[in-house]
């Protein structure tokens, strides 16, 4: 191919490109949102710190270093009106003692709830579940404070390497534990009491609408009450869903209705068969996988 034609090529995908627009990427570009990466590096720094530094000489230096650079963020982004930015850094910085006192009852939900776990060491250097609650429990503050789009970074940062999506605008209680994790979805509007533990693949989730922003800001996901147990991959759905304290949803369960307090709710087992297989089964191809 000639360089006439590759010129040709880059001329009218630059003019295409440079082109004012009305679409939603040219809308998200006008609005304006901070760099990913730039995000995900402060976050990770935040996050180690609040699980972590203890040392006073450190965080001296480590602090005022994190809160410049969340200041700078909001100087990009659109706060409410009549909010200065330091005020809602200063506000942020102040809760961060809360943040790790809850983190630490987490990690102790952990080594409570998990027979596996062999240490605290252990399950903060290897736990992917305490990474996304730390993540949420960060995004959360922002969150409550009004900040946007930072929040969804952090809780999609998270989701990214553990498979745990919590969405900041979540309420979650204390001593939570997610045991494994994956594919843990809580959507935004849950809201979770204390002691309660999930298994991998539970999803809180709401009803799919057509028009999804005619339900913003009502209750679309589900209530859980203090010392729930939820097994493995079972769906709750609903904002009017309430799963009272002290119950268990068995594993691949599906609820759309609210449940009495105590009370367990049981799946109806899959029709299953076992047969002896024969000498003719056992000349035949082998598909399992």
């Amino acid at each position: 191919m000639s360089t006439r034609v590759l010129d040709s090529a880059y001329a009218a995908a630059i003019q295409a490109l440079s082109s004012p627009g009305d679409d939603s990427l040219s809308k998200a570009d006008a609005e304006g949102f901070p760099d990913w990466n730039e995000v995900v590096g402060w976050a990770d720094r935040l996050k180690a710190l609040v699980l972590h530094q203890r040392d006073r000489g450190s965080l001296r230096a480590e602090l005022p270093a994190l809160g410049e650079r969340l200041l700078r963020f909001l100087q990009r982004l659109p706060l409410a009106e009549g909010v200065p930015p330091e005020q809602v850094v200063a506000r942020f910085v102040g809760c961060l003692p809360d943040v790790r006192a809850r983190l630490a009852e987490d990690v102790e939900a952990a080594l409570e709830g998990d027979p596996a776990a062999k240490s605290f060491g252990e399950i903060v250097a290897a736990y992917p579940a305490i990474h996304a609650i730390a993540s949420y429990r960060l995004a959360h503050e922002l969150h409550a404070l009004g900040v946007p789009q930072l929040p969804r970074i952090l809780s999609e940062h998270a989701h990214a390497r553990t498979g745990i999506d919590i969405h900041p605008g979540a309420r979650i209680g204390r001593r939570f534990f997610i045991d494994h994790g994956t594919g843990v979805v809580i959507g935004e509007t849950s809201v979770i009491g204390d002691r309660v533990r999930l298994y991998h693949g539970v999803t809180l989730g709401a009803f799919s609408p057509r028009r999804g922003q005619t339900l913003r800001g009502t209750k679309r996901h589900p209530t859980l009450g203090d010392d729930v147990t939820i097994y493995p991959c079972a769906t709750i759905l609903g904002g009017d869903t309430v799963i009272g304290s002290g119950s268990v949803v068995n594993g691949n369960a599906y609820v759309t209705e609210s449940v009495p307090p105590n009370s367990r709710v049981v799946p109806e087992a899959p029709r299953q068969e076992i047969r002896q297989r024969g000498a003719a089964d056992q000349l035949a191809l082998d598909w399992d996988i």
